[in-house]
């Protein structure tokens, strides 16, 4: 038995851990050792990757590239390679991820299972838009290929299903071409929700990444704007990466009432005359990659995330009336990002995104307090038709979430019974 968290470190209990390396030997571990759930990075928030007292099925291992075509982009791999080990290889060569999440610390297999998203949803959608095929292991031996057109209502519901139709053991992927690892980037204060969405809306058809940072605790819900182009930026020398490392778990939590305020202070002025700019993408996508463990510094109480998605038209009311309450509670988060979703329609049954605005905010575990601050945004949430992220969630009530997440019926005919997860006994029942 082994201890095991996700990134919010919430639950601390024992697992059976076993390590998937082969793909020729993983149906019979499955069969053996069911039920389980797949691990990759651990890198879900809550408790979507946990199986507290029962078996997880680690698959950091399978971790190869089967093949790579430098011509088309075309990517094949096992589900266990890092988004990271992708982007390394491929921008040399002229190609990179068309999606890709905050940290490039996650595998493949989660980036399908979560149906993840970046800042440019409004242009190339979610990850699962771009897979092409993948390889499902279910836990009484069949191994099914899906795609698109291929076996799609098994692709459907893997695409965002949680790890909960089968272990991915492979997937096509298809990159996009860039010209370099370099971005041009642009960042612009704002000092209202309304500035906020007037940025938002006119960056659409000349910017591909967009998202901003905001200052939950300003009365005025400041922040500040940031968008970016691929560029060519010619020879010009990479940064150094020289990771640093939260070195311990400090007793109580850094994040909190007293360094909140000047925190966000700070960070607005430090980067309000940013400008323009040409960076890294690897700054730009991924600022929390460089401090190693970051999640440790929530103290030993460990941390929520919480992101949900509104529709476009009731979301400046709905985000008002969230950051109202966030301020009312006294709680607030730093690590606080707001952005739009485009129009395209999430590939999975269970997908996260839909045409919106989106809202993702960090805040300690207080126990009851953070609890009665939540019950009130999924309140303001449900009123607004919106949605919680499974990936980032602990503690959802199974109402939001069959509310939010209308295809779940049809979902629950592809779940294999062998899977099962502490995300899907607390909202699907077992």
């Amino acid at each position: 038995m082994v201890t095991v968290s996700s990134w919010g470190r919430l639950d601390r209990r024992p697992h059976v851990v076993y390590d998937m390396a082969d793909r020729r030997i993983v149906a019979q571990r499955l069969r053996e050792t069911a039920p389980g759930v797949a691990f990759g990075m651990g890198r879900s928030y809550g408790d979507a990757c946990l199986n507290p007292e029962g078996t997880l099925w680690r698959m950091a291992d399978l971790d190869r590239f089967l093949s790579f075509d430098e011509s088309t982009g075309r990517l094949v791999c096992e589900a266990g390679v890092l988004l990271r080990d992708i982007q390394r290889v491929a921008v040399a060569r002229g190609w990179m991820l068309p999606v890709t999440p905050g940290t490039q610390i996650v595998t493949v297999g989660g980036a399908i299972a979560n149906e993840i998203h970046g800042k440019n949803h409004h242009v190339f959608g979610t990850f699962g838009h771009h897979v092409v095929r993948l390889v499902l292991q279910r836990t009484d031996g069949e191994r099914i290929e899906c795609s698109p057109s291929v076996n799609k209502e098994w692709f459907s519901a893997t695409v965002g299903g949680l790890g909960l139709t089968g272990v991915i053991l492979a997937a096509e992927i298809q990159l996009r071409p860039v010209a370099g690892p370099w971005l041009a980037t642009e960042t612009q204060p704002y000092g209202t929700l309304d500035e906020f969405f007037a940025l938002a809306d006119e960056s659409e058809s000349g910017w591909e990444h967009t998202v901003a940072w905001i200052d939950c605790l300003s009365k005025e819900a400041k922040g500040l704007f940031m968008r970016g182009n691929h560029i060519d930026g010619g020879m010009r020398p990479e940064p150094a990466v020289h990771p640093k490392k939260m070195p311990f778990t400090p007793p109580v939590s850094l994040v909190n009432g007293l360094s909140l305020r000047p925190f966000n202070w700070a960070y607005f002025n430090a980067k309000k005359n940013a400008g323009r700019e040409i960076v890294h993408y690897e700054p730009f996508f991924y600022p929390l990659d460089n401090l190693l463990e970051w999640n440790r510094m929530y103290g030993p109480g460990g941390f929520y995330q919480y992101q949900s998605v509104v529709p476009r038209a009731v979301g400046r009311d709905a985000i008002a009336a969230m950051l109202h309450e966030i301020s009312r509670s006294g709680e607030g988060s730093f690590l606080s990002v707001l952005k739009t979703f485009g129009n395209q329609q999430s590939v999975g049954m269970l997908g996260f995104p839909q045409p919106g605005v989106t809202l993702a905010m960090d805040f300690q575990n207080k126990g009851a307090a953070t609890e009665r601050l939540f019950a009130r945004l999924d309140g303001i949430v449900a009123d607004a038709g919106g949605r919680i992220y499974p990936a980032k969630d602990a503690r959802m009530p199974k109402s939001l979430f069959e509310a939010g997440y209308p295809a779940l019926t049809e979902f629950l005919s592809y779940r294999d019974p062998g899977i099962s997860s502490a995300l899907s006994r607390r909202l699907m029942g077992y």
